[in-house]
């Protein structure tokens, strides 16, 4: 079935298609009415599972974990100050190795208030042990919330997802979706059959206390299972693929750098942007390519060292400042070519924080900088773009 839906609608339908037995939820703009077409679902029968109202979004995920400890397959959503709040459950869910899926609707944090998309909600969380996920579109939600179930439970895997989604730019804008078929879809995820739950008849520890020399063992264990995600979610793609035809690029979706000089590395919606621009500089004869970053989370370390071999500068797009140095984005792909024989000239650009648009004329202003710092050396590490104040810049 194909339909023109919102990025909410489509982040429903594909919980619904996941068969989740528990979802626990919160509203927060712009999330809200993911959760409202799930109720729907339920109400109207075409989902059979328990939908657990709360009080806060601590609550929804404390929920989600007390089910899946008990073999429920459990799904939830929120965005901003909600996920904020989670903060301190997500830590538990990651460590007690239950593997939850969330969808994160991207909004940036207050003061000032703001509902528009910004990516500090959830590069806030990147140290707790979700996997995450930066969709592009629509589709890209429905597939990557299934893919996700199917990644997450894998035996040497058993780690929770967190799939971001830019605010309104997917949220509330409508694009033609193909939802599959229930049966396709079971056919693809089976049942979730954890190797550890609550059971009266079958008593364990779970979360316990644990003494120092034995602590640490168990963050090695999480730093693993991280790894194996790795192939895991390269696998699991390949096998949407097969079953649906359709693939979004694994851990790094790569579009026209194979001969490219220069990349542009982006994140969310911001690379369809970017896709436009570099099919114009294409055209110019301009060797550029994209290169976006799907899963932040673990960080997809050689897939960057082996995409930017041969290439000349790479701007790396952040929509996020997290008051270090530079943008998280930008700050992961140097870490990752540290030490490396040769590398590039690279530069980050801090663009379209607060939901500010992110145009072509940016792009192609950001193309032209990378070209110049290339060529006569970096003028600045980071580059603010379109500030409202004379000279712009860093």
């Amino acid at each position: 079935m194909r339909k023109v839906i919102t990025g909410n609608h489509a982040t429903a339908y594909g919980a619904k298609l996941s068969r989740p037995g528990v979802i626990s939820a919160y509203p927060i703009t712009p999330q809200t009415t993911i959760v409202e077409h799930i109720a729907d679902f339920i109400a109207d029968g075409e989902l059979s599972c328990e939908f657990v109202k709360v009080e806060s979004e601590h609550s929804a995920m404390a929920a989600c974990i007390s089910a899946q400890n008990t073999g429920a397959r459990t799904f939830t959503a929120t965005s901003a100050h909600g996920l904020a709040l989670m903060h301190e459950m997500l830590m538990w869910a990651a460590a007690g190795r239950l593997p939850i899926v969330m969808v994160n609707v991207n909004r940036a944090m207050g003061p000032p208030w703001s509902i528009w998309a910004d990516h500090l909600d959830s590069v806030a969380q990147r140290d707790t042990g979700w996997m995450q996920v930066y969709c592009e579109d629509n589709q890209e939600i429905l597939d990557t919330t299934i893919m996700s179930f199917k990644v997450g439970e894998s035996r040497d895997v058993l780690m929770p997802t967190m799939i971001a989604e830019d605010a309104f730019y997917l949220s509330h804008t409508v694009e033609p979706v193909d939802i599959p078929d229930q049966e396709d879809v079971d056919a693809f995820l089976p049942p979730y059959d954890p190797p550890f739950k609550l059971d009266v008849d079958d008593p364990k520890g779970f979360g316990s206390l644990v003494m120092p020399n034995n602590y640490m063992e168990f963050r090695y264990l999480m730093k693993l299972a991280l790894d194996r995600a790795r192939e895991r979610i390269v696998e699991v793609d390949r096998e949407f693929e097969e079953a649906f035809g359709r693939s979004h690029g694994g851990l790094v979706d790569l579009y026209r750098c194979e001969d490219a000089e220069y990349l542009i590395v982006a994140v969310g919606t911001t690379s369809s942007t970017v896709r436009e621009v570099v099919d114009q500089l294409r055209s110019e004869g301009e060797k550029v390519g994209l290169a976006r970053i799907r899963v932040f989370r673990p960080f997809p370390v050689d897939e960057v060292r082996a995409m930017v071999r041969g290439v000349k500068g790479v701007a790396v797009l952040d929509r996020v400042y997290s008051f270090g140095a530079f943008g998280p984005f930008y700050t992961e792909l140097i870490a990752a070519l540290y030490g490396q024989d040769e590398r590039p000239v690279i530069k980050d650009y801090l663009v379209g924080i607060g939901g500010r648009d992110v145009r072509s004329k940016h792009i192609r202003d950001i193309y032209s900088n990378l070209k110049a710092v290339t060529r006569d050396g970096l003028d600045s590490e980071t580059e603010w773009i379109d500030l409202n104040r004379p000279g712009g810049g860093a």
